[in-house]
């Protein structure tokens, strides 16, 4: 069975699942108990546990990050909520040096079963410090992994297996897709950490990316569809790690590939995914891979400039056609 929910009450049942199905999971963050959390994802979790098991702190990155890394080191399973990816980067030395580096540190005696969650990338006219995509941070480092649904179904089923995985996961959620609706299955859905999936079939050319932008790509493979160019969309859903299997089956299926990310361009998520192709997929390739990404520049506050600066649909048709040598 399915149930139609928004993508918020995905991520809410999940923790809710979760929490309820093991006594050491526990979610922390700003405003994440009295408040119901700054985008609801934790509506009614105080009321529905206590607040040993939904925590408020203090506005401090750092600290709590740091707290549920060592609550994790002793055996708990802590679900560190950021307001937003980009003040996570106040944290980053708790996320790289201690949580990513413990298990090896340790000789594989410390394990880290942490989560990091909260939205990333940019919503609207936020301007250039609220507006960043942090995957590349993120997936830079060995020892986290890192995951970004783009739809409620795989924001409750990689919410689940994230908080169930032995290493710290960094689950970004879009900023813009907390009220998006859509089929979620009934029961304990949970997605496989590292599996990619095609959103939708195609034979031209395969559209690849994540979280977010997964929609600009499904709106810009309806255009094309209308100009008799069928485009194969797939979802990487997990950025690391990896579905390698998945990128080089489209490939060599369309034989071009158009690479999006909200990101920035200069060593970019997208530029890894080019290298497995390269390297992997040569002989496949009919065009060269392109990259469609936000403007190398700091987010703009002023509106028309903030359209311009993000990835868009008619840009990632238009990358499509020069693949396709279709202008």
């Amino acid at each position: 069975m399915m149930a139609e929910i928004t993508y918020r009450e995905a991520l809410n049942q999940a923790l809710a699942e979760e929490m309820d199905r093991d006594d050491s999971v526990f979610l922390m963050g700003e405003e994440v108990a009295e408040y119901d959390g700054a985008y609801k994802v934790s509506k009614g979790l105080l009321e529905r546990f206590d607040d040993r098991r939904v925590v408020d702190t203090p506005i401090s990155e750092l600290g709590f990050a740091g707290l549920g890394v060592g609550a994790a080191m002793v055996g708990l399973r802590p679900v560190i909520e950021f307001m937003t990816f980009n003040f996570s980067l106040l944290a980053l030395d708790q996320v790289i040096n201690s949580a990513a580096k413990m298990l090896y540190m340790s000789g594989g005696q410390i394990s880290v079963p942490i989560v990091f969650r909260g939205p990333t990338g940019a919503a609207l006219q936020l301007s250039a410090q609220h507006s960043q995509a942090a995957h590349t941070w993120y997936v830079h480092a060995p020892g986290v992994k890192v995951v970004a649904p783009a739809t409620p179904a795989d924001a409750k089923g990689l919410l689940k297996a994230a908080i169930r995985d032995g290493d710290p996961v960094a689950v970004m959620e879009g900023e813009l897709l907390y009220n998006l609706k859509g089929e979620v299955p009934d029961g304990d859905h949970v997605v496989p950490l590292g599996k990619a999936e095609v959103k939708r079939e195609g034979s031209d050319v395969s559209l690849i990316t994540h979280g977010a932008p997964v929609h600009l790509a499904l709106q810009a493979a309806a255009k094309l569809e209308k100009e008799g160019v069928d485009v194969e969309v797939l979802d990487l859903r997990s950025i690391r790690p990896l579905d390698v299997d998945a990128i080089l089956e489209t490939v060599r299926k369309t034989n071009r590939a158009v690479y999006l990310e909200e990101g920035w361009p200069f060593v970019g998520v997208g530029t890894q995914i080019i290298s497995v192709i390269q390297e992997e997929a040569f002989d496949h390739l009919d065009a060269p891979v392109l990259r469609v990404t936000q403007a190398d520049i700091p987010m703009p506050y002023a509106k028309n400039l903030e359209q311009l600066a993000k990835p868009s649909a008619d840009r990632v048709v238009e990358a499509c056609n020069r693949v396709l040598y279709r202008s």
